[in-house]
């Protein structure tokens, strides 16, 4: 029987745009070691009281905001005051933060003005709130509804920073997943955020390149001023990510680290949701220019898409003595690729909370996910969003980070 060259030839075409990719995933992840390590609960010092200002934008809340209510009023004297900045929720978001007031003085409701022309729902509250916020505060903590702060949160903020002299610190939490389509497609989608940029506590990207997340955002006031709050961000649907990579340009010191021992959050119920609302904006193609995200496309489809595909190809080529040399190698190296996934949800399984999880098993077949995650990176990175959080938007603007100079 004469071998067909076939095989071997497409082996060789995805050999060569693979390799490279590869290389680029190594070096992300072989960072990982000399990481940050996690921040851990903190007591506060008295020399910390009142050095802290949190804003909590919210639109429809009321079944998520209790536990993030509950949470910052554990926080001890280091937070000066709480603005729950609501966009006229028709849910009784307003009703319960006035509830809460009742127990927890340092809480303040407030309206944001109509959304101006240009801007995006959630960074127009934070701007708001921050306007509003007691100047007398070193720092602004931005907190969504749906986190969970846990005691000593604020406290391990303010020593990581004085100790390492950051002037934004953001978090990356620990997440509670309940149901199965969720606890089997949101860890492959948070893996192609570590396939891109590293893992949370990695300082060594560019600013460009920094990866942050508005459920903690934690930016000392005299930064904000300088750059105008969040304006910056005004029509970004990724205000995080692109008010994060804009303060590093000045030459602040920005950090992305491993917060799950002091936030967790609920996100999102179920796969629909997950897919839908979470998808949508992981391609951050408002914090970042059309090549680096293709590049990062590329890469995520080589080395999360395609391998377990490109492994059972090769394989079944394999068996049926179709292939040769081209066909063991490219087998071979997503053989590797699909160890190192595996062996990533071991990594990244302190950052979920599966305590009270329907089919936590389907955490360990995330990996089967990988291919549908991908996808939605694609999906998301070529479409504009017209809706977030229930409002609709006409369009939305592309937001350039500024020239540091």
């Amino acid at each position: 029987m004469t071998h067909s060259v076939l095989p071997d030839a497409i082996a060789l075409g995805l050999l060569t745009v693979q390799i490279p990719a590869v290389a680029i995933l190594l070096s992300r992840l072989l960072r990982g070691p000399w990481r940050q390590p996690p921040l851990q609960p903190q007591s506060a010092t008295p020399e910390m009281a009142g050095q802290v200002s949190a804003v909590v934008p919210t639109l429809n809340e009321v079944e998520r905001l209790t536990p993030c209510l509950q949470g910052l009023a554990q926080q001890t004297a280091e937070l000066r005051e709480v603005t729950i900045v609501d966009s006229r929720s028709t849910d009784g978001t307003q009703a319960l933060v006035k509830a809460a007031q009742q127990d927890h003085p340092r809480l303040q409701l407030m309206e944001d003005d109509p959304l101006p022309e240009g801007w995006v729902g959630r960074p127009w509250a934070l701007h708001s709130g921050w306007l509003a916020s007691d100047p007398q505060a070193r720092w602004i903590l931005g907190i969504d509804a749906d986190t969970q702060p846990q005691p000593g949160l604020i406290p391990s903020l303010l020593q990581t920073a004085a100790a390492q002299d950051f002037d934004l610190i953001t978090l990356s939490p620990q997440f509670i997943l309940q149901y199965p389509g969720e606890i089997w497609l949101q860890p492959a989608l948070l893996m192609t955020l570590v396939y891109r940029f590293g893992a949370a506590g990695d300082l060594t990207n560019a600013p460009e390149r920094v990866m942050a997340n508005g459920q903690c955002f934690f930016c000392k006031q005299s930064v904000l001023k300088a750059i105008n709050g969040y304006t910056i961000a005004a029509s970004s649907f990724c205000d995080d990510v692109t008010l994060a990579r804009a303060i590093a340009k000045t030459g602040a010191k920005v950090g992305f680290l491993d917060g799950a021992k002091v936030i967790k959050v609920r996100m999102y119920e179920g796969l629909q949701e997950t897919w839908r609302e979470w998808g949508r904006s992981l391609d951050l193609k408002d914090a970042s220019e059309r090549a680096p995200i293709m590049t990062d496309l590329w890469v995520l489809t080589m080395t999360q898409g395609f391998p377990i595909g490109l492994l059972i190809w090769s394989h079944i080529l394999l068996r049926q003595g179709d292939g040769q040399l081209p066909v063991v190698i490219l087998g071979s190296l997503n053989l590797l690729l699909a160890i190192i996934r595996f062996a990533l949800n071991f990594a990244i399984l302190p950052s979920y909370d599966l305590s009270a999880a329907t089919g936590k098993w389907l955490f360990w077949l995330s990996p089967l996910a990988d291919p549908l995650a991908v996808a939605r990176i694609w999906l998301s990175a070529n479409r504009t969003p017209t809706e977030w959080r229930g409002r609709t938007y006409t369009s939305a603007s592309k937001i350039n980070l500024p020239d540091p100079t």
